[in-house]
């Protein structure tokens, strides 16, 4: 039953990151890269962009081992639900006051988040900006209700939520004429954004009715105060789940000051960075978790779990930048090449992206790193170095401010974020020679060397089918470069 809920829960994430991927599509052929498709994707991803990097991370940090240990207690039910109730009351109300915040500071947000607007979009930013922060506290809400499922094991709820999200969206910019009518309003697209956010509200409060009746219903009897985790546990998760998050927003908005339109261009290039990045690297990470836990649980073959995450992270990592590099035209093409996108904007999409992918190597480091981290708790020195690596960022994007330099100021970043997990593990690991080498790097260098040459090699992008073809090509020889480059891959997969 484990394997089925995993099986399902995997295929739900896969689907809702490729929806994901086709919204930004639909967005690219209704606004192209325009000013007010620099609008509507600041509008888009703020409410949940901001519900991230503030509070949705820590809800699954602080409250499932919170939640795990109150179901050890008399009224266990009832006290995970009062407490729900609890943190509930506390995010609708810390949320208004969030969105007045926004609401009142709209005037001048633009000049922050998407400084290269024309003046003339100035009304239409702080409109839609004043929606985003209508359906803050919806998008707050969500987030607790997703780690209540996330609590009760149902992972068809959490993931399927992301479907009922994207769907509305999408159906929204159809219904709305958007794709090749005239161009839709603010207004019109915050009652987008507004229903959407509201519909994943009703499937999720649908789902939680379904788990246990006692859930939503209050308990007559006289209960004990429920002691909140300490603040200094909602803060550090805050931080590491929050940090990194803020490093491509702030890029982003840093791209906007090149102009109209580079902020939803390079929105769309990170989009074909974040896709491999999410659907390879991260899901194999996120697989690697059970077994690292249990070695580090066990005190039994801790290297060899470790160097074999790291092993299987970083061949996928090599082969999605392969294949990224050398399909990046055709990629930009089949994702955004209709509706009102321009050829210069694909150029850049195209060339951007290509830059970005070999940040995938550093992130593939990273992405099992951050899970070693977690077993041995030890967060702390991944939190600093995300912070070092968003000050460089902001400091370096003031100067260097084109698509281009902006990814090569990602890449710079991400690679010394995994320079410093992996400097932490290596001194908490205290290596021993019994135990052999806990990061497979001899292993290592030969999908590097593909990889590295297949970064001489671009298809034209009239060439779509074949541009697919060679990325197919390109990521199944980087695949079998690492496969035959040692027995860490190969013992990694057969796990």
């Amino acid at each position: 039953m484990l394997a089925r809920a995993g099986a399902t829960a995997l295929a739900l994430l896969l689907i809702s990151r490729l929806l994901g991927v086709i919204r930004e599509s639909v967005q690219a052929a209704a606004f192209g890269a325009s000013g007010f498709g620099d609008i509507v994707v600041l509008m888009l991803a703020l409410p949940d962009w901001l519900t991230g990097i503030s509070i949705a991370g820590g809800l699954a940090y602080v409250l499932l081992p919170h939640w795990a240990a109150l179901e050890q207690q008399p009224h266990s039910v009832t006290n995970v639900a009062r407490l729900q109730r609890q943190i509930a009351k506390t995010l609708l109300g810390g949320g208004a006051l969030a969105g007045l915040a926004i609401g009142i500071a709209a005037p001048v947000l633009p000049e922050w988040l998407a400084p290269g607007l024309p003046l003339n979009l100035t009304s239409d930013a702080i409109a839609g900006l004043r929606w985003s922060a209508i359906a803050l506290p919806l998008a707050l809400i969500a987030a607790l209700w997703s780690t209540r499922l996330q609590h009760e094991h149902d992972f068809a709820g959490l993931y399927s939520a992301n479907l009922v999200v994207n769907t509305m969206l999408i159906t929204g910019m159809i219904a709305m004429g958007s794709l090749y009518g005239a161009l839709s309003t603010p207004h019109e697209m915050g009652v987008v954004l507004f229903c959407a956010m509201a519909g994943r509200l009703a499937w999720q409060g649908v789902r939680l009715s379904k788990l246990k009746p006692q859930i939503l219903v209050a308990s007559e009897a006289p209960m004990p105060a429920l002691k909140l985790p300490p603040v200094a546990s909602w803060v550090w998760a805050a931080l590491a789940s929050g940090l990194p998050l803020a490093l491509p927003f702030a890029a982003r908005s840093l791209a906007s000051s090149s102009g109209e339109g580079s902020l939803v261009t390079f929105n769309y290039a990170w989009k074909l960075v974040e896709l491999p990045l999410v659907l390879a690297v991260q899901v194999v990470a996120s697989l690697s978790f059970p077994s690292l836990t249990r070695a580090f649980a066990a005190r039994s073959e801790v290297f060899s779990s470790v160097r074999k995450s790291f092993a299987l992270s970083w061949a996928m990592g090599c082969a999605t930048a392969s294949a990224l590099v050398v399909a990046s035209p055709a990629l930009s093409q089949i994702l955004f090449g209709w509706g009102r996108m321009t050829p210069d904007a694909l150029a850049r999409i195209s060339d951007w992206s290509a830059i970005g992918a070999w940040g995938l190597l550093p992130q593939a480091l990273t992405a099992v790193g951050l899970t070693v981290l977690a077993t041995l708790r030890k967060m702390r020195s991944a939190v600093f170095a995300y912070a070092i690596a968003l000050m460089f960022l902001v400091a370096s994007g003031s100067q260097w401010q084109s698509g281009a330099q902006l990814m090569w100021i990602m890449n710079i970043s991400s690679l010394f974020v995994a320079t410093s997990v992996l400097s932490t593990i290596r001194r908490a690991l205290n290596e021993r020679t019994d135990q052999g080498p806990w990061l497979p790097w001899r292993e290592m260098l030969c999908p590097l060397a593909v990889t590295c040459l297949a970064g001489t090699f671009t298809v034209p992008t009239d060439s779509r089918v074949v541009g697919i073809s060679a990325a197919v090509l390109a990521g199944a020889i980087t695949i079998a470069a690492a496969w035959l480059s040692g027995p860490t891959l190969r013992e990694a997969v057969r796990q």
